[in-house]
């Protein structure tokens, strides 16, 4: 594998995090730009052992106009990012919880799911085609989820987040017809990470199956080795053109129908 900068936006994830310290030990990373809506606690204290050199943390709103700045200093580093992992997502908060019947939905928790789920991934894919049109071949994984397929849906509930990345997969597929014709190189990848011990999952977690309750360091290792799969096999195929469609895959490498 070549020498490569990576971009993790929505870093203080716990997928994310883990992400980022693979990211830090892998001696092919020269560095990663690590994007969230504040720093984490720990930056600045003494005792912070998750400093590294290679690690540069950027503060974002997720408001369009700071999008847009951000990636404006992504440009001015001149490097070549080839590695991106947006990992933005809700599922419940404080304040609410998944949608279990129609009388649950209410307007106000379809637009904050929606706008977290959907539209900051999508700013971030507008923003980003100039500063992934280099000549290596680029990865761009977008968490999704499996409940956003439409055909595989068989139980219902859960509205406004099924929607959202039902809604997310769409651009996510229209994004790569698009970045097919203007930045050849770039494979974009709607993931699933599978149920993942993690803030998101933890009221849900009581009715999963042994041993499918995943670590966020196996979620992580799983999904940067998909990543470099699609590397190989340009390197292969001497050919790194993408061919205009996404890939929806899960945790297993396996492909998830739209």
């Amino acid at each position: 594998m070549s020498s490569f900068y990576a971009l993790v936006i929505g870093a203080s994830s716990t997928i994310a995090q883990a992400a980022i310290q693979q990211f830090e030990k892998n001696q092919d990373c020269l560095g990663v730009f690590a994007i969230s809506r504040s720093l984490p606690a720990e930056i600045g204290q003494e005792n912070d052992q998750s400093r590294t050199n290679k690690v540069h943390r950027l503060v974002c709103d997720n408001v369009e106009s700071s999008i847009a700045d951000i990636c404006q200093q992504l440009a001015s580093y001149s490097v070549n990012i080839t590695k991106v992992l947006i990992c933005n997502g809700l599922l419940h908060n404080e304040t609410m919880m998944p949608e279990k019947k129609l009388e649950d939905i209410n307007a106000a928790q379809l637009e904050a799911v929606f706008h977290a789920n959907t539209v900051v991934p999508m700013l971030w894919l507008s923003k980003l085609l100039p500063i992934l049109k280099g000549k290596k071949a680029t990865q761009v994984a977008v968490f999704s989820a499996r409940v956003g397929s439409i055909s595989d849906n068989q139980s219902g509930g859960w509205y406004s987040y099924r929607a959202s990345k039902a809604a997310l997969n769409m651009l996510v597929q229209n994004s790569a017809i698009e970045y097919a014709r203007r930045a050849k190189n770039v494979q974009l990848i709607a993931f699933h990470p599978g149920t993942t011990d993690t803030p998101l999952s933890k009221p849900f977690q009581r009715g999963v199956p042994e041993g499918k309750l995943f670590t966020a360091d196996f979620v992580a290792s799983q999904l940067l080795n998909i990543m470099d799969s699609f590397e190989m096999t340009s390197v292969e195929t001497n050919s790194i053109e993408i061919k205009g469609k996404a890939a929806f895959l899960d945790w297993n490498n396996q492909a998830i129908d739209w």
